[in-house]
């Protein structure tokens, strides 16, 4: 299996425009999604399904693959957005989201090709991430173990007993991505639960840090091709992200975190991201 180290078809930017255009018509049908989170991380999963996973759509339980978990497992329209971009299953299947029978469900599950793990029970991912990259240690694998999580998610206690734990196992195979949005369902994390500094935060539990712009497709995936950034330390990326990026009506409002778009608004966020997606 090869590492995909570039787009075949056309930029990480316009992989996250598409990702963005299927979150929009999954959250058009009659179930409704969440609309706010999938955006703000839409660019980090065009630059890892893209550029650094070491995947393959046609053998998605090939044993040497790296891992990828969704901790904030309620973004599953992006990650279904992005694994049919990426080729695991038909585009056209996303038309079904949320219907009776279909397997993609408003959390992702092992039904679904390239989902590892169900997922979106808070603060559960990272250590199951752990268990991935000690698993490829053990099997003298060089996989990697990635771990999308959500910044309201770190309130759990389990995410950081799982940062201790990565430390301390010297797991310098495991990258973490925490889509720093600012924002939860019931407002801003910062005044529900303070965290900054949490670069330092990180830091002070044995983690190489670094902190960048999460809506930089290109430079997230220079980042993380480039991890591990220090021997023996587990990696953790905090991407600065906006809830709802790309559309002027819900960006940066927690309003934005469970929508079923009605019609008119189905109609005002694809206007919005063809214009996004020219003036880009």
């Amino acid at each position: 299996m090869t590492v995909t180290t570039a787009l075949e078809r056309d930029t990480l930017a316009t992989a996250a425009a598409r990702i963005r255009s299927h979150v929009v018509d999954m959250c058009a049908g009659p179930e409704g999604g969440h609309l706010g989170g999938a955006f703000s991380c839409a660019d980090v999963l065009a630059a890892l399904y893209f550029s650094v996973l070491n995947v393959d759509p046609q053998r998605p339980d090939d044993p040497d693959r790296d891992r990828f978990l969704l901790s904030k497992g309620h973004a599953a329209v992006g990650l279904y957005a992005t694994l049919a971009e990426r080729g695991f299953f038909p585009v056209e299947e996303l038309a079904g989201y949320g219907r009776p029978g279909s397997r993609l469900m408003g959390h992702p599950v092992r039904a679904v090709p390239g989902v590892e793990l169900p997922t979106g029970s808070l603060g559960h991912g990272l250590a199951l991430g752990c268990g991935f990259a000690l698993a490829a240690r053990y099997a003298g694998s060089a996989a990697r173990s990635f771990v999308l999580l959500g910044d309201g998610e770190l309130q759990e206690g389990s995410v950081w007993e799982a940062a201790i734990a990565a430390a301390s196992l010297r797991l310098d195979r495991l990258v973490a991505v925490v889509d720093r949005n600012g924002l939860q369902l019931t407002g801003a994390t910062d005044g529900i639960a303070p965290m900054e500094p949490l670069a330092d935060r990180w830091r002070s539990f044995g983690w190489a840090v670094r902190d960048v712009d999460g809506h930089d497709p290109n430079q997230l995936a220079e980042h993380l091709n480039a991890a591990p950034w220090e021997p023996g330390k587990p990696s953790v990326l905090i991407a600065r992200t906006v809830k709802g990026q790309g559309l002027p009506f819900l960006a940066g409002r927690s309003a934005s975190h469970y929508v079923t778009l009605s019609a008119r608004n189905h109609a005002r966020a694809v206007r919005a991201l063809r214009t996004t997606e020219v003036a880009g």
